[in-house]
């Protein structure tokens, strides 16, 4: 069986989360997709898919040959389409990253209008508040928050959001009002440990100059998901940290009250990144071209500091 046709078989049958699905996807029987993956593993050598009669799941080995089947595959996908002269016309699966939140607040409505003007394209968006390797995961572009380190990747910037604390307030009529990172160790904190130290909030020095300071904090509540910690504030149970967009919605509603702006780091940047080898293929360009002024647009407009209800 072609090596490629046996990728795309094993791809699908993953995607599809069972061989029947896969079956149905591909237009081919059960027991031809279970063929073709037994055939698959033994030339391998190694088990790829651990199957019970109600799950299917990778095994380690399964994981690393997924990625490159999904590299492989869309760089064969985009040679072909070169040969046959497609390079202007946007077609094919396009894969997409970007952390959770930014991803549901910007990526995911951006995506859906992206899709509407071309809809010979197909996205596939994995929302994941990790580093993902592109070439390795079989990404074609990932959005990416804070400094990027060298790498042979192209890099658009579309903006920047800031780490900002912010209370409900509610709660804030029940306590004096912090003036400085310091009153914060007298309040209730909400921990959101992918944006500050979940034991310690790190200042760089006021507007009066000084050292940068940490403050030690004991949350009650520590959770990974940002929107989990605005939730919490906006309830009243206490300030968080989190990153402007996170909270844009509620600052904008006067659900939340900006805290300390004078204290804020610098903003971080946010990039479009993507190898250069993937700029050839027509979805991508279009994509690129789709996007980055759309984000530009819609970071441009976070809440600033002094707007109303920034506290």
């Amino acid at each position: 069986m072609d090596r490629f046709d046996v990728m795309k078989i094993f791809v699908a049958t993953v995607e599809a989360g069972s061989l029947a699905g896969a079956a149905r996807r591909l237009g081919r029987s059960p027991a031809a997709v279970t063929r073709a993956l037994s055939l698959l593993e033994e030339r391998i050598g190694a088990r790829l898919l651990l199957r019970t009669t109600r799950t299917l799941r990778l095994s380690e080995a399964g994981e690393r040959y997924l990625s490159s089947c999904r590299r492989i595959l869309a760089e064969v996908d985009d040679a072909e389409r070169l040969a046959a002269g497609e390079r202007e016309a946007p077609r094919g699966t396009l894969n997409v990253t970007a952390p959770v939140s930014f991803g549901r607040l910007h990526a995911r409505p951006l995506i859906d209008d992206f899709l509407e003007r071309h809809p010979s394209v197909r996205v596939r968006l994995l929302l994941i508040d990790r580093v993902v390797n592109l070439a390795e995961e079989g990404m074609d572009v990932a959005l990416r928050i804070g400094p990027l380190p060298d790498s042979g990747l192209i890099a658009t910037q579309v903006g920047s959001v800031g780490r900002i604390l912010c209370a409900s307030p509610a709660y804030l009529a029940g306590v004096a009002p912090p003036h400085g990172p310091a009153d914060l160790a007298r309040l209730r904190c909400i921990g959101f440990s992918h944006v500050a130290g979940a034991r310690g909030w790190r200042f760089p020095p006021g507007p009066g100059g000084g050292a940068a300071q940490t403050v030690a904090i004991t949350p009650p509540l520590e959770v990974n998901d940002a929107m989990a910690a605005v939730a919490s504030a906006v309830e009243g149970r206490g300030v968080t940290c989190v990153l402007s967009y996170q909270a844009d919605a509620d600052l904008r509603a006067g659900r939340l009250i900006r805290l300390l702006p004078d204290f804020e780091p610098p903003p971080l940047p946010v990039h479009l990144v993507y190898p250069e080898s993937r700029l050839v293929a027509a979805k991508l360009r279009a994509f690129v071209d789709f996007a980055a002024p759309r984000l530009r647009a819609r970071l441009a407009s976070l809440q600033e500091p002094d707007a109303p209800g920034g506290g």
